[in-house]
């Protein structure tokens, strides 16, 4: 892990980290060739040439910014998207380990 990212995610909660760490973790695995992972305006990102996936984290919730998000949009009832596009998962949610491979694989072809 990017030294700037496990630093700024040491910074939340147990229960955040966890949360990302697991997401980050299927972002490698689900992309086709290792990702870079990098700060993009103090935000953890991952790219593959121009795709990217970003984990935005909060106290109670992480965002998660990748362009198939909407397409998956009926598989993800339960969980809010923002205007923008973002799914939200929620500590107390379950997290959709499925239909987020999808995301992360088609957002980074």
């Amino acid at each position: 892990m990017d030294s700037r990212i496990k630093e700024y995610i040491d910074n939340y909660p147990n229960e955040i980290a966890d949360i990302f760490n697991q997401l980050r973790d299927m972002i490698f695995e689900s992309a086709s060739c290792n990702p870079e992972e990098k700060m993009w305006a103090k935000l953890p990102s991952y790219y593959i040439r121009d795709s990217f996936v970003r984990l935005i984290p909060f106290k109670d919730h992480i965002n998660i910014e990748a362009k198939a998000v909407l397409q998956h949009k009926e598989e993800l009832e339960g969980y809010k998207i923002t205007p923008k596009g973002m799914l939200q998962i929620g500590i107390n949610q379950d997290i959709p380990f499925e239909v987020l491979k999808s995301i992360f694989a088609e957002t980074l072809e």
